[in-house]
């Protein structure tokens, strides 16, 4: 029989068993993972984790005083930007540190890294941080993992072959690698898809990220530039620690990863046709798919050098007064020169008489009979109205990510117009309004598309398409007396140059004035001559805004000649009919 004494020891015998165990385990757990709170330990630990976050003062400061008296914050930086570079590091994942040892005499701490590079894939290695005197003794070496005392990195790059850019059926617009590119339907293509060349140095960080040393050739404008990381592929080729005799070890290397084609919406014909019409003038060309809005043709500045539209802009004007109720196509107009708006005289082009119906104004570009509307149709329906056609946006060429990363110059309106008369100017494509051939040729393809404006995009590949939804931008209605309005200015207006045999073409002309020019002998520009009197004349650009054909809409076009020697009836209209007369042979 126990007693009570012995009750009482063989409880304590049975708590004590698991605490034993308890504390077996810590103890062997302790002995695994080595002493806590070693200050080397810790300062290395530091040190990797802020590396990984990209914070280089973070890791300076764990430098010890010899170190930071030897190498300021600002060089220490600049290395390791350097070596990422070089590297074409994307990530870096930092483990804890190991326990400090002695090696060479000294004491260093080891600290398992995880490198991720673009080009010579993932780099794994142990990183062993000396340390002395209360800190890291930071050498130029530390920069990269592998690296030894003496040696620093470099990289020899090798590039992917270089995917070819396609027209829509196929025939290629450039091919061949990027020191050799070739344009197999000649030069007319280089306006779509862009130059090879040397980067800026503006542009040189972010290809560095994708694995492009600085002098690499790679596309610098248009589809090169936009799809160069698709176009181009992956880099390969050896990461290596270079010693100061010249002799070189591989760290890492990896193959090149070729590059993906770019196919386009490009008609190669139409584009041939475009950039002959253009003939090297300044100004654009942008062709469309009437329907769909797809870019079949692009020439010259067709995208990237906004200008005032002229008259073409009372496309938008006309449908923003037609849904507000303003006019009506058989509305009367007094046959007058000009109009006084909010205490201005502003005469119509050439200070021409011309008035009539609203179909007669429209077909004759008469700004009398314009002006007036803008500060009728408001500032925020005006905008409204212009912001529907795709002005204040992006070009929709291709997807928002690619947009972004280029970004593509804007049509633009001003949202806060002004006074009465900068309503009335802005109602006629003056004023601050500013517009691209790519731009016109939308509003037109919207007039052609029964009032819904679609993508411009000019790729196939649906991942690299635009994503925007089409936009109705006005009832079915008003797009049809536009087009009965438009169809009056190519049989009876300003722009009878711009009929073709294959059927009727709806068209608006623009010639946007953009200042005085009396050309003297010695060539300058005064717009006075001393003792005498003399008739200003204007610079001007030249615009058509277009569609065919009205009985089955196929094409839609702006054109655009900057610095014009005539009207846009004259001489944009003639190139819109030898485009879109191509367009049906």
């Amino acid at each position: 029989m126990r007693t009570p004494e012995d009750e009482r020891r063989r409880r304590l015998l049975t708590r004590a068993v698991p605490l034993g165990v308890v504390a077996l385990v810590a103890f062997v757990v302790g002995a695994a993972t080595g002493t806590p709170g070693s200050p080397e330990k810790s300062a290395a630990d530091r040190f990797a984790k802020a590396w990984q976050a990209k914070d280089f003062a973070a890791m300076y400061a764990e430098l010890n005083t010899a170190s930071q008296a030897a190498v300021d914050l600002k060089k220490f930086t600049a290395d390791y930007r350097e070596a990422r570079d070089i590297a074409t590091m994307r990530g870096l994942v930092a483990n804890s540190a190991g326990d400090a040892r002695s090696a060479a005499g000294g004491t260093v701490v080891p600290v398992p890294l995880q490198i991720k590079t673009v080009a010579f894939g993932i780099v794994e290695g142990e990183l062993e941080l000396p340390w002395a005197e209360g800190g890291i003794a930071w050498s130029p070496y530390l920069v990269f993992p592998g690296l030894r005392k003496g040696e620093k990195l470099e990289a020899e790059t090798e590039l992917a072959p270089r995917a070819p850019i396609l027209a829509a059926d196929g025939t290629p617009l450039a091919e061949g690698p990027a020191s050799e590119r070739e344009h197999p339907i000649g030069s007319a293509a280089i306006d779509v898809t862009g130059e090879i060349g040397e980067a800026s140095e503006e542009e040189e960080p972010r290809l560095a990220l994708q694995g492009f040393p600085p002098e690499t050739p790679v596309g610098i404008s248009g589809l090169e530039r936009a799809f160069n990381h698709r176009l181009a592929g992956k880099p390969g080729g050896k990461l290596l620690a270079v010693a100061g005799s010249g002799k070189s070890r591989v760290l890492a290397e990896d193959k090149p990863t070729p590059g993906a084609a770019v196919k386009t919406t490009i008609d190669p014909h139409l584009q041939e046709v475009a950039v002959a019409a253009l003939a090297g003038r300044a100004g654009g060309v942008a062709v469309l798919d009437a329907k769909n809005g797809d870019v079949r043709a692009l020439a010259g500045q067709a995208f990237s050098a906004p200008q005032p539209p002229g008259s073409t802009f009372k496309i938008i004007t006309t449908v923003a007064a037609l849904e507000k109720h303003l006019v009506k196509l058989s509305d009367e107009f007094e046959i007058t020169d000009g109009i006084n708006v909010g205490g201005r005289f502003i005469e119509n082009a050439n200070g021409e008489y011309c008035g009539g119906t609203f179909r007669q104004a429209f077909a004759e570009s008469c700004n009398a009979d314009f002006l007036p509307l803008g500060p009728k149709i408001g500032n925020e329906k005006l905008v409204e109205t212009a912001e529907k056609f795709g002005f204040n946006a992006p070009p929709t060429l291709y997807s928002a990510a690619i947009a972004k990363e280029i970004e593509l110059a804007e049509s633009t309106i001003p949202t806060e117009i002004g006074e009465e008369v900068d309503l009335a100017v802005s109602a006629i494509g003056q004023g601050e309004v500013l517009a691209t051939p790519l731009q016109m040729a939308s509003v037109a393809q919207t007039i052609a598309n029964d009032g819904v404006r679609m993508p411009t995009s000019i790729v196939q590949t649906k991942k690299l398409r635009p994503t925007m939804k089409p936009v109705r931008v006005m009832t079915k209605k008003t797009a049809g007396e536009l087009t009965e309005l438009m169809t009056g200015v190519v049989t009876e207006g300003t722009g009878t140059a711009g009929a073709i045999a294959a059927g009727q073409v709806a068209a608006k002309t623009g010639t946007a004035e953009l200042g005085q020019l009396v050309e003297s002998e010695e060539g300058t520009e005064p717009v006075e001559k001393e003792g005498e009197e003399v008739a200003p004349q204007h610079k001007k650009d030249a615009w058509f805004s277009a569609y065919a054909t009205v009985e089955k809409p196929k094409l839609a076009i702006g054109v655009l000649l900057i610095e014009a020697e005539a009207a846009g009836g004259e001489v944009a209209a003639p190139i819109a009919s030898e485009v879109l007369s191509a367009g049906y042979e």
